[in-house]
């Protein structure tokens, strides 16, 4: 990463940062990324490890995991910890996502982490959600979130 030493969560995800998840030669699939980062989710209130990742038009994958502060509303989603990374990393279009989170349910994004979401991806981008029994949810971005607000809403400013 050209000298920077920054956190494993906020790597570019590849075959040379996580050997253990070599997928035919290429870049990890985003469901081990997920997982990965949701192992390192600092969750020591609720106990509810949320890991999302993301793979961008330009092929990389960026993971995040869920952090939380003892002053509840400073805490930050795994989403957002991904879209921090693929931002810090240069790249800005997400054409997939996965979270995943050990619940009954697949565990959907938050309704700011939708907003963020819609924010880097098309209305036709595929986000899953998982749990980490194997259940799955797929949506598109537009179905996640019907009515986002866009840069449409912005034109008179």
């Amino acid at each position: 990463m050209g000298g920077l030493a920054l956190h494993p969560a906020a790597w570019r995800v590849t075959v040379s940062e996580y050997q253990p998840h070599i997928r035919s030669g290429g870049p990890m699939s985003l469901l081990d990324a997920a997982k990965t980062a949701r192992e390192n989710a600092y969750a020591p209130y609720s106990n509810f490890k949320v890991g999302a990742a993301l793979r961008c038009a330009s092929g990389h994958v960026y993971a995040g995991c869920n952090v939380e502060n003892v002053a509840y509303p400073e805490g930050t989603c795994a989403e957002a910890g991904a879209i921090a990374a693929m931002v810090v990393a240069g790249d800005h279009k997400v054409v997939e996502a996965v979270v995943i989170a050990d619940a009954p349910l697949p565990v959907t994004p938050c309704g700011g982490c939708r907003q963020k979401l819609a924010e880097f991806a098309d209305a036709d981008a595929t986000i899953r959600m998982m749990t980490m029994g194997g259940e799955s949810l797929t949506m598109t971005m537009a179905e996640l979130l019907p009515g986002a607000f866009g840069t449409e809403h912005m034109e008179n400013t």
